[in-house]
Parts: C-alpha cells; structure tokens; sequence
C-alpha cells in the first residue's frame, strides 16, 4: 500500500518512570521513512504521568504529538479507542507506554503492510532468534494458553494474541467498532480481524518482561476476562 503517515498509539496509566524514556526510543526508532504521529491518552494517571504530559503539551505540535485525556482511569482498550479516533497515519502502531517492547521493532511490523502483504502484523514474543527477558512461568502458560483457545476457536495459527505490539491499516481498526475497555481488547480485536477475513501476519519481535514490583498491571484475573471475551466474540458479536 501507499503510505505517508505512521500513527503510533500510546496508553498511558501510571508510567512515570518510563514514560520519558520510552519517548525517547520512538523518537529514535526507524519507521520505513514515513512521517510520524505519537498519540498518547493519559487514562486517569495518578503517579504524575499527567502532569509530565500536560508540560509535554507546550512543545507537542513541534514533537507531532498528539496529547489527550481520560479523567478517570477507563482501562486500554478505551484508551486505543480514543486514539484510534483521533489517528490520521495510514497505519496504526500500538505502543505500551513502558519499557517491554523496542520500538526498533517497527519497520518488521510495518513493512509487512506497506508491501500489501498484511493488513494487520503482530508482534511475536515466542517466535524468532530476538533478545527476550525470561517470562515468569504463570505468565507464559496463560499466554500460551489463551493464544491456543484463540486458534482453536478461530481455526487460526498464531504464537502470540496477547502481544502489545500490533500494527493495522488504518482503514482496518477503524472500521472495528472496539467495545472492550480494558485488557480484553487484544482477544476482541483479534477475533474481529479473524472473522473478517484480514489478512494476518506475525513477526518476531524483542521483549524485556517485568515485574509486578516495577510496574506490570496484568495479572491471572485479566487472563480469564481474556478467555471469556474469546468465546463471546467468536459466538455473540
């Protein structure tokens, strides 16, 4: 496809101690020569992250940032949806705001697009020679383990669902009416792309996992949210 504009959309709930760098790594990351849009929504920080983005306002037009805010903490999926809304590139990237995925990744995820291979690329963690930091064991059972129910029930071949790093045509997530507000976002989207026929592709990608204790949100409670939300799409939606 013909592309001009990459939009990269970022939710951010309580990232302080990352947010700044993490910035940084996009700013510097290649996107394919595209122009760049960073879309970051604020879901009801109360760590300062706010704060860092209402200064961050001052400078955004100039850093093609777009800057928007939850007044209350609504959970990802409504943060990428209002993103997603305001997004102008021809494709869309999402990047969490912490520090587990490289945004040197992006020209693997995006490329696959721009050559009319894919309309939507994800972000493998379980495939591929890149450098990852080892899972904590319960994490990667219930990934595996969502990502089997998600090829069983959408006859699908995928290594990794629950992946941060998805990229889509814009023209694709757009025309998904995304309805989850929380983690179960990721099974709601990849059953909509599935049963729509879009063509979907993975790629390897790096990954440095971490801890409750330095921030991580996800636990056991979101992996059985994940597993309803998979069966109500592929059967009620």
């Amino acid at each position: 496809m013909k592309a001009q504009k990459l939009s990269i959309i970022i939710p951010v709930y309580n990232e302080i101690s990352t947010l700044e760098t993490m910035l940084e790594k996009v700013g510097n990351a290649p996107m394919c020569a595209l122009e760049k849009e960073v879309i970051l929504v604020d879901d009801g920080s109360t760590d300062g992250s706010g704060e860092f983005l209402r200064k961050l306002e001052e400078t955004a037009r100039e850093k093609g940032y777009k800057i928007l805010f939850h007044s209350k903490n609504m959970g990802k999926g409504a943060a990428i949806r209002t993103a997603v809304y305001y997004a102008t590139g021809d494709i869309i990237v999402i990047q969490d705001a912490d520090l587990e995925y490289d945004p040197n990744d992006y020209e693997n995820l995006i490329k696959l697009i721009l050559e009319d291979k894919a309309d939507a690329v994800y972000g493998s963690r379980f495939s591929g020679s890149n450098p990852k930091t080892s899972f904590k064991f319960s994490h990667y059972l219930g990934n595996k383990f969502l990502t089997f129910v998600t090829n069983l029930l959408y006859s699908s071949a995928l290594t990794d669902m629950e992946t941060c790093y998805k990229a889509f045509r814009a023209d694709v997530i757009k025309s998904i009416n995304i309805k989850s507000n929380r983690f179960e976002f990721e099974p709601e989207i990849t059953a909509k792309i599935l049963k729509k026929g879009y063509h979907l592709y993975e790629t390897p990608v790096s990954y440095s996992g971490r801890a409750f204790h330095e921030g991580k949100k996800i636990t056991w409670k979101d992996g059985i949210t994940a597993l309803i939300a998979l069966g109500k799409f592929r059967f009620f939606d």
